[in-house]
């Protein structure tokens, strides 16, 4: 799934409260749109003439080749006003194969000459006019990568099975509109206010392209913003102004430079032409990755080569120093020692040239994907993308640190239990409300730490779309993301790797594969996911998994907090944001899985240990079926500690209530009185006190 807010593997190497505050402010670098210089939304396309060669012209070159009057299809097409053959067929007045046939009729009665429309259409147009002009479609992939939608406004002939005669790469637009489908041509309103509609968006939040002035005029009369396509690249630049970002040099997976995250474009062509031993005369371009890292990337265009910049903040956010320097020898490590990751070139700790330290990587081209759904691949193949991973994380976990020179990263302490102070001190620094289960697993984290942990490197961060893959065939090119990696427990890894498993299909950005048919998506549960990591590993899931799960929840509702505190704060929520519910909701989740965890220590535990006691009871004598009676502790028995219950409340008093009920019916006549002590759990647990349940 893809995930709106970065998830690090939470490594020692986040000290203290200050470096968890940084990772709640990653994902929210985008600035509120007035600050971006346009407050538009969406951009509608028209097909004709915008995206695809203009008919009229066409048809000119056409008629002139074949010895037929110049302009004898656009009169016979156009000619009769309201009663004209392309706005009854837009109506839906006339089928393809009428309008076909009637345009023919008209051709020969103006030209006094037999046309071959049908040769026109097949051989001309499907073959000239199926070429979509690729400045346009850029700019409509560098509209969506800002963020806005795209509408394709379209009246083309569709045939007798329903495919288009001029069919259009439709990955690139939000919505799609064909005018014969809804019977309103152009310049009907009713055909604009349709696609606004369907956009989500206000006339006066869109803007249309469209090479018609007739058109223009009926949309700028509801409000919309327009612009006359006569020169495509003229166009394009007067878009631009409107939209205050460049419409050229889009590269998958980034945007334009975020205002007030530029850098000095003079000082690093310098020093990449020093560094690489090249001199392009053209500048330099620079566009930013949209995944949302607090470390600052950049897609750097250099003569010809396509290079990764990350560049560290102002201040560092790690209070230990700048943490590029060590991402790139981590990266220089792994790679030396064969796990996929891009290949690194420089690093840079002068800071004369940027500001702050960075480092350059060689781009990899590939597919990531966002959504752990896998759309793009078929779902018969969907297994074999998810085994890709499982082994790459396994080979992670595998690495010899001593090989790979990485004993650095190795930290003192306890991995799992610094985690939960750090992210538990973050927590109380954002927190605005009381969320009970997040207060019950302060407790709960703490008591219940795994009594071994096993030490490998952990990525940190390992979730799908950190992973850039072949583009046909399940093979992870690089492994993305290692700001978080140090040495800890790789169950943390994994389990932070299976939480998409859990979240629901639209969670805020991320979609999740909660309550999804796997089988029929083709993908693996998690339980089998997980088996197959371990299966790579040799290794046996550990007994205490649930806890892992608790404690990725857990975490993830921090940073939940975080954006609902900066949201509080004035913040301007980043696309797919969560809603406020949503840390409630993965709050009690973790819960969930304390609770499983506790039924499981529960269960295992042996019958004799259920059976010591080391207390008595004495019953005073009373009334039959009334007896009073009290209970002590034996002088010298060990205290017992002090420890939440997983299971709530309300569970508990449902269990107590219906072993009263197993009682009466087994009882006959006899009335078997509630405990006192029932009465009481059933007010606490109404209350949510759950804190009265601790032995």
């Amino acid at each position: 799934c893809e995930f709106p807010w970065p998830l690090p593997g939470s490594s020692m190497y986040l000290r203290g409260a200050a470096r968890a505050q940084n990772l709640l402010r990653a994902g929210r670098q985008r600035l509120p749109q007035q600050c971006r210089g346009f407050s538009y939304k969406a951009v509608v396309f028209e097909e004709s003439g915008v995206l695809l060669p203009a008919p009229h012209r066409t048809a000119t070159d056409w008629e002139a080749r074949s010895c037929i009057p110049a302009g004898t299809i656009q009169r016979a097409a156009l000619s009769g006003g309201e009663n004209s053959l392309s706005l009854q067929y837009s109506r839906g007045e006339l089928t393809a194969v009428e309008f076909l046939q009637e345009l023919g009729q008209q051709c020969f009665e103006i030209a006094n000459v037999r046309v071959p429309v049908h040769s026109f259409l097949w051989d001309l147009i499907r073959k000239e006019m199926i070429k979509q002009l690729p400045i346009m479609a850029e700019a409509a992939q560098c509209i969506r990568a800002e963020g806005l939608k795209t509408a394709l406004l379209s009246h083309s002939l569709c045939l007798g099975d329903g495919e288009g005669l001029l069919p259009l790469d439709q990955q690139h637009f939000d919505v799609m509109v064909e005018s014969h489908q809804e019977g309103m041509p152009r310049p009907n309103p009713g055909i604009y206010k349709l696609c606004l509609e369907r956009l989500g968006v206000q006339p006066q939040e869109s803007i249309l392209l469209d090479s018609s002035s007739q058109n223009l005029k009926a949309a700028a009369q509801l409000g919309m913003k327009t612009v006359k396509v006569d020169d495509p690249e003229a166009a394009l630049k007067e878009l631009e102004t409107h939209l205050g970002f460049p419409l050229k040099g889009f590269v998958p997976y980034t945007r334009s430079v975020r205002p007030g995250m530029e850098i000095p474009k003079d000082h690093l062509q310098k020093y990449l032409g020093d560094v690489l031993g090249a001199h392009p005369t053209a500048p330099l371009e620079l566009r930013q990755f949209d995944n949302g890292e607090s470390t600052r990337s950049y897609l750097v265009k250099f003569g010809g080569r396509l290079l990764v910049l990350k560049k560290e903040e102002e201040p560092p956010s790690d209070p230990s120093g700048p943490s590029v320097p060590r991402e790139y020898r981590v990266l220089k490590a792994l790679a030396e020692a064969g796990v996929p990751v891009p290949p690194v070139l420089a690093l840079c700790e002068d800071r004369s040239i940027l500001g702050t330290p960075f480092y350059l990587l060689e781009h990899c081209a590939g597919h990531i994907h966002r959504a752990a759904s896998l759309p793009a691949v078929p779902p018969r193949r969907r297994g074999a993308w998810y085994g890709a991973m499982a082994h790459v994380l396994a080979r992670i976990h595998s690495l010899d640190l001593g090989a790979a020179k990485l004993q650095e990263l190795r930290e003192h302490g306890n991995y799992i239990q610094q985690q939960v102070e750090t992210w538990t001190k973050q927590y109380r620094a954002v927190e605005t409300h009381v969320i009970p289960a997040m207060e019950r697993l302060i407790q709960w984290l703490p008591l219940h730490f795994p009594e071994s942990q096993k030490t490998t490197l952990v990525h940190g961060d390992f979730r799908m779309d950190h992973l850039v893959f072949h583009p046909d065939r399940p093979e992870v090119l690089a492994v993305l993301g290692w700001k978080f990696a140090t040495l800890g427990d790789p169950m943390c890894d994994l389990a932070n790797n299976c939480m998409s498993f859990f979240l629901p299909a639209h969670f805020g950005a991320c979609r999740g594969l909660r309550k999804c048919d796997l089988g029929h998506l083709g993908i693996p549960t998690a339980e089998e996911y997980s088996q197959m990591y371990c299966g790579h590993m040799g290794v046996e899931r550990p007994e205490n998994w649930n806890f892992y799960l608790a404690f990725a929840f857990f975490r993830l509702a921090v940073m939940l907090q975080g954006r609902r505190r900066g949201s509080l704060a004035g913040e301007e929520p980043a696309p797919g944001d969560s809603s406020p519910k949503d840390t409630e909701f993965v709050a009690d989740l973790a819960w969930d899985f304390a609770i499983k965890e506790g039924f499981r220590v529960f269960e295992n535990l042996r019958p004799t240990k259920l059976l010591v006691r080391h207390s008595s009871t004495w019953a005073g004598q009373g009334p039959l079926l009334g007896r009073s009676y009290s209970t002590w502790a034996r002088p010298g028995a060990a205290p017992v500690p002090r420890a939440p219950l997983v299971t709530p409340p309300s569970s508990l008093v449902g269990m107590a209530q219906g072993l009263c009920c197993k009682i009466r019916a087994s009882s006959g006549a006899f009335r078997v009185p509630i405990p006192e002590g029932l009465h009481k759990v059933e007010r606490a647990g109404k209350q949510q006190l759950w804190g009265i349940w601790r032995c």
